[in-house]
């Protein structure tokens, strides 16, 4: 009875070292708000929607220190719609990001599973709205592959290294019988030192379907900010080759144009250009910025987006915003105020929203 008693007791100690090794996190985001459209063939439209400035979600998320400075990790994210409380991202259920890894301080991170391309966390460093609102730089940036994540992927993050640091995805197309169709990879560099950050990004998606033979779409960015005293510089550049190489995240033709627009005609070779302004003032803090679409193919079809926002800190988790944002569509171009979590759906937009993090 005694060695019963002291096999179990020794069982229960191992119990409770492993759980105290491993740290696990629920959190999450809600955002809703206001949201005025207008300037399309349907008319204005004022409606209440979820994740306006950020993706509403719930997550679970982990570590277990395996010793020698390496640990096992993993993210488990869901994406929320708070007006109707449906599932985002299509209804996936962990549609943001589902992966794990393992992650050692000196060797870096390597991870399998559903998560953001490195072009895209670029692009977000870059945009003074972190994606969001109807200033969302991915009305005009492409997002690459589905909305700027990567499916059946593996990444590898580098630790940091005298201020740079590095990150390269690769996701497998899956394709029976066709090793590259529908594969995709990229790599970013980045280097933080302040006051000066930059970033730089490659993404090429094979558009092979297994049948169906096409040139790829790939995606070089640069960027960089400069936080002076009073206020954040933000600039980048980025180059789009191959079909859908820039997406167009509403399709449905929304300005009433003969020529139906599909991201095929719209979206081949381009090049965009980004400047902003992060103005922080105390609790408050006053954003713009102003992106352009310059269309390399016959059509012509540049665009311009100009945003001004406004957001004001309740606390370190709650905040509110309102931010208005006009896009002037050139020669039959169909771009149109999304945010991020919807593609929107005209030229004209104002958001009035709250945002809590926990």
């Amino acid at each position: 009875m005694r060695k019963k008693f002291m096999a179990a007791a020794v069982l229960v100690a191992l119990s409770q070292h492993a759980w105290a090794q491993t740290n696990v996190t629920v959190y999450g985001m809600i955002d809703a708000g206001l949201s005025y459209e207008s300037d399309n063939k349907a008319g204005s439209m004022t409606k209440v929607t979820s994740g306006i400035a950020g993706g509403s979600r719930l997550g679970f998320k982990g570590t277990e220190n395996l010793g020698g400075g390496t640990k096992a990790l993993f993210v488990i994210e869901s994406g929320i719609q708070v007006d109707t409380g449906a599932l985002g991202q299509g209804g996936l259920p962990f549609g943001r990001q589902v992966f794990v890894g393992l992650g050692n301080e000196r060797a870096g991170t390597l991870t399998l599973g559903r998560q953001y391309a490195p072009h895209y966390l670029a692009t977000v460093f870059a945009d003074p709205f972190a994606s969001g609102t109807s200033a969302d730089e991915k009305n005009l940036m492409n997002a690459v592959s589905d909305g700027g994540r990567m499916s059946n992927s593996i990444k590898y993050a580098s630790p940091q290294w005298k201020g740079f640091s590095g990150e390269i995805a690769y996701s497998a197309g899956e394709t029976a019988g066709d090793n590259t169709a529908g594969r995709a990879v990229g790599f970013a560099i980045a280097y933080d030192a302040a006051p000066v950050a930059i970033r730089v990004a490659y993404h090429d998606k094979n558009n092979d379907t297994g049948t169906v033979k096409m040139d790829n779409a790939r995606n070089t960015f640069v960027a960089a900010t400069y936080a002076f005293r009073f206020a954040k510089l933000h600039l980048a550049y980025g180059v789009n080759k191959g079909p859908f190489s820039s997406t167009l995240r509403n399709t449905g033709n929304p300005y009433g144009y003969a020529e139906v627009p599909t991201a095929a005609s719209l979206t081949d070779d381009s090049t965009d250009a980004l400047a902003g302004l992060t103005v922080p003032l105390g609790a408050h803090a006053l954003l713009a910025s102003w992106i352009h679409k310059n269309d390399k193919t016959a059509a012509n079809r540049d665009a311009d987006q100009f945003g001004l926002g406004y957001r004001y800190n309740l606390s370190l988790r709650t905040d509110l915003y309102a931010v208005y944002a006009r896009m002037v569509n050139k020669n039959g171009a169909s771009y149109t105020l999304g945010n991020a979590s919807d593609g929107g759906s005209g030229d004209r937009a104002v958001n009035l929203g709250m945002q809590h993090a926990f």
